[in-house]
């Protein structure tokens, strides 16, 4: 193995470095954070320890960029050389690099969107709402445009489903860290105490190098559900209001603030943690109850708090600022409800009318809380009732920067939130309704299933009548394959509610179907049809104006025919069930079951949006959002603001018709373009899932089998237990597998195929530009093939015994970076994407790293099953912590 003289390897990490072209800012963020962590390594009381994570650094910048075979073996050999202690220490050592590394990316990020500071006159700001707003009234009036705007809506969906693989402690960790960053940027601009800065962050980067990074055993849906409510608390309870602020700040100019907004509240969050019971036995109906009220219990303190802290800066007098007779009707109402405490707070609120009115209205929000019937609220309803009457009050008082200041955030997250937070979705598989409902018919003692099943509608009316309609009542079906699948569920909330007729007992459900496989949306059109004719769905379309949810899986069907195929096939089954719901004038909302990684249809959503089929958004926009990419997106109030900012551009402008025009026009053009891509990407993809043994070769190959000892959610990994059929497998799995192998084959496998089969370099390219769901595809397919190695690719598919299968994969992986090279006009994947390629390549070394641990443990463990040996525990713990370590430096699991 070829050892680097100090001199040597300065030299080399420099040089490469240097050559990533980092922003200077950041580069002096990772240089210092990187410069404590080694710190922290050389005090960490193991000897050796800081030198030979710099062997093996060092060894890795070299394979990558001298890219010969005897540096990566050089570099293979001192991973291969560690005693399975150190690389344990080692293993660990770089991700908590891989965690500082993210940190400052994201600090990064930060920083330049202060600098924008939302303003929309930017020209970097062109994706904004504001800018939206603008292009779309361009094209059909500013009228229309204000209605669609005000019509508008985006609801992510937060979703339990295992793909992050930190502990809640390290992210808390990360969290902390971040606010030692910014008083450190802070520090450096005030000339304050900068050592200080430093010294609270190597103690933090020590915290966090010495907390276990893998959990002892899985969460619990309840731990789920309070992971969640850590990103509402931290960030989605002001970011949401703010955006609306901006955005109406952006379109009224300096009357914003002044006048009522024009901005309606656009955004509504779902969420299926302790709903999702589909192959998760942990999720009950007691769980859905705890669920609800978790989040009720955070979002009502929220309330309580926002209004007890606008009341008390509410100081206007009663002579400047009269109140009107609705506000002092609503003093006399409030101080018989609650006249102790009215008397104590007009005692220290004298001639404050507006004043004592907030006070009480917070305390009001407190017995809503604690389930005090006699004060607190109804529903979220009177309560804005309340707020309105307080804030006409203040416009009929001359007081409008009042009215609309604070106090319309308020409204704003009464609209937003209600007094349940997320709107509690269940989901359940169609096979278990059907088996159900058979125990039932048949009369007799009710199964612990059926009983379970039917506990669950109870559940759903009980929310209903404690938080209001909008806290439950969404029910997905899993492998929707008939209308009989969906007609089931309204047999079940009968039964539930004691009788099988309809008698007005059961709660109000929206049952959503979910088209998952390829068959199945082909299927669904059909479907559709027959459902709305169901006493029970025409009834629910009439009572809401005719609006329709249909939810469309990206990740069983990417796993059914290849991520090529699935992709023109959502896209037409869009296009169609869009074009049934006009004809039916259906108010359709399309839900995405998109994952977060690219395999599972992850990727930037705005750009996903505005390549959507005519009038399949038509405003509403609706997606599951999950694991990684939940804390990604919205762990940081600046970017969650930007990311909502962003989708919901996208949102607003899909209904432009230039972009209405373009998609379908390019649609028809490329046509058979995309006949030839699905037909041969299909096939190839069939070549490898359908192999006889592919399966077990599979789960040979990556550490499919190991990612289950993962404690990274309460969901089971699979749905049964062989792996004998993918049938069986899911869909996070799958992707997360070949992730970690490096090779990352549920996000491109077929499109090099597809491309081969069409042929035409000039037409492709052409293609690329003018036909957004072409484009969009190849671009997650070049950041797919980015984080892709096929040096390291190629070791794990040794640990099969199928040349021919690993042949394939291999050949495949360069005929597809081969095509999408050609089709971008660039000299590497991602050349047209800078700033990508930039923090992948600044990336790849490190995680090469961690990924020669990984082969060295599953090597071993391979070793021990072919002879019948026990799996030793410490390679199993060196792997997952190497699998931890991987998903940290590539930024997505499943």
């Amino acid at each position: 193995m070829r050892e680097f003289t100090q001199t040597e390897a300065i030299d080399l990490v420099g040089r490469f470095e240097a050559g990533q072209e980092i922003p200077e800012r950041m580069r002096a963020d990772v240089r210092m954070l990187g410069s404590l962590l080694g710190r922290v390594l050389r005090e960490s009381g193991s000897p050796g320890l800081y030198e030979d994570v710099e062997r093996l650094r060092v060894a890795t910048i070299h394979a990558y960029t001298d890219d010969t075979p005897e540096a990566f073996a050089s570099a293979a050999d001192i991973a291969d050389s560690l005693t399975i202690e150190r690389a344990d220490e080692v293993a660990r050592a770089f991700t908590c690099y891989f965690h500082l590394v993210n940190l400052a990316e994201e600090h990064q990020r930060v920083r330049i969107l202060r600098e924008r500071d939302g303003r929309p006159d930017r020209e970097d700001a062109t994706d904004s709402l504001a800018a939206a707003f603008v292009s779309l009234a361009a094209e059909v009036g500013d009228d229309t445009a204000l209605q669609r705007l005000q019509s508008m809506r985006f609801h992510p969906v937060f979703t339990a489903h295992p793909t992050e693989a930190r502990r809640r402690a390290i992210s808390t960790s990360i969290r902390r860290l971040a606010a030692f960053l910014e008083e450190h940027d802070a520090s450096l601009r005030n000339g304050a105490d900068q050592r200080r800065a430093e010294r609270r962050m190597l103690e933090e980067i020590d915290t966090l190098w010495r907390t276990a990074p893998l959990r002892p055993e899985k969460p619990s849906p309840t731990d789920e559900v309070r992971a969640v409510m850590a990103v509402f608390d931290e960030t989605l309870y002001t970011a949401i209001p703010h955006v609306y602020r901006r955005v109406d700040d952006a379109l009224q100019g300096p009357a914003a603030g002044g006048r009522a907004p024009v901005v309606r509240p656009f955004v509504r969050v779902g969420s299926w943690v302790g709903g999702d019971r589909d192959g998760n036995p942990f999720v009950t109906a007691s769980v859905t109850r705890k669920a609800a009220a978790i989040a009720s219990e955070h979002v009502l303190l929220g309330l309580e708090r926002t209004a007890s802290r606008i009341g008390r800066g509410l100081t206007l007098d009663g002579s400047t600022t009269p109140p009107s007779d609705a506000l002092v009707a609503l003093w006399q109402r409030l101080k018989a409800a609650d006249e102790d405490a009215a008397t104590e707070i007009a005692k220290r609120s004298p001639n404050e009318p507006h004043r004592r009115i907030l006070l009480l209205i917070a305390r009001r929000i407190a017995a809503t809380r604690v389930r005090d019937a006699d004060l607190g609220y109804r529903d979220p309803e009177q309560l804005l009732a309340d707020l309105r009457i307080v804030q006409d009050s203040l416009v009929s008082a001359r007081a409008p920067r009042q009215a609309y200041g604070h106090l319309q955030q308020l409204l704003w997250q009464v609209e937003t939130f209600g007094f349940h937070l997320t709107e509690l979705e269940v989901r359940q598989h169609s096979a278990v309704h059907a088996t159900v409902l058979a125990q039932l018919d048949a009369g007799g003692p009710r199964t612990e299933l059926a009983e379970e099943v039917l506990d669950v509608f109870r559940a759903i009316a009980f929310l209903q009548a404690r938080y209001g309609p909008r806290a439950a009542g969404r029910y997905i079906v899993s492998f929707t394959q008939s209308a009989e699948d969906l007609a089931n569920v309204h047999r079940l909330a009968r039964y539930a509610a004691g009788s099988d007729s309809a008698d007005g007992a059961t709660p109000v459900l929206d049952v959503i179907p979910l088209f998952e496989t390829f068959a199945d949306l082909q299927a669904a059109p059909r479907i559709l049809a027959e459902i709305v004719e169901h006493p029970e769905f025409a009834a629910r379309l009439e009572a809401t104006g005719r609006r329709l949810e249909v939810m469309l899986g990206y990740s069983d069907s990417s796993k059914d025919v290849g991520p090529v195929a699935a992709n023109l096939a959502l896209y037409e089954a869009q296009a169609a069930i869009a074009a049934w719901a006009r004809e039916n004038a259906i108010e359709l909302t399309l839900f995405h079951g998109r994952g977060g990684a690219l395999g599972r249809g992850g990727g930037p959503a705005n750009s996903a949006i505005l390549a959507q089929p005519p009038h399949s958004v038509d405003g509403r926009f609706k997606l599951t959002e999950q694991g990684e990419v939940i804390f990604a997106r919205y762990g940081d109030p600046a970017i969650a603001m930007r990311h909502i900012d962003q989708v919901a551009a996208a949102v607003l402008l899909a209904s432009a018709p230039s972009i209405e025009h373009r998609n379908q026009s390019a649609a028809a053009r490329y046509a058979q373009v995309a006949a030839t891509m699905d037909a041969a990407s299909r096939a190839r993809f069939f070549e490898l899932v359908k192999a006889p043994g592919f399966a077990p070769w599979f789960a040979q190959v990556t550490p499919m089998e190991e990612v289950g000892l993962l404690a990274l959610g309460s969901r089971p990994a699979r749905r049964g237990l062989s792996v004998e059929s993918l049938e069986d497998l899911r869909a996070i799995p799958w992707v997360f597998a070949w992730t970690q192998a490096r090779i990352n084959l549920a996000g491109w496998f077929g499109l090099g195929t597809a491309l081969d089969a069409v042929g035409d370099e000039d037409m492709l390219r052409q293609a690329y530009q003018d036909w957004p769901l072409f484009h969009t595809m190849v671009d997650n397919v070049a950041m797919s093939l980015a984080k892709a190695d096929p040096r390291i690719a190629r070791r794990y598919l040794d640990l099969g015994d199928r040349d021919d299968l690993a042949e394939l994969v291999m050949d495949e992986m360069e005929l597809t970076r081969k095509w999408v090279v050609r089709v971008t006009a660039g000299s590497d994947v991602l050349d047209n994407k800078p700033v990508l390629q930039r923090a992948v390549k600044m990336r790849s070394p490190y995680v090469d790293a961690l990924s020669l641990l990984q082969l060295r443990a599953l090597r071993a463990l391979r070793a021990d099953a072919t002879s019948g040996a026990p799996a030793d525990p410490e390679q199993q713990r060196l792997l997952l912590l190497s699998v931890s370590g991987v998903a940290a430096g590539l930024q997505n699991t499943g």
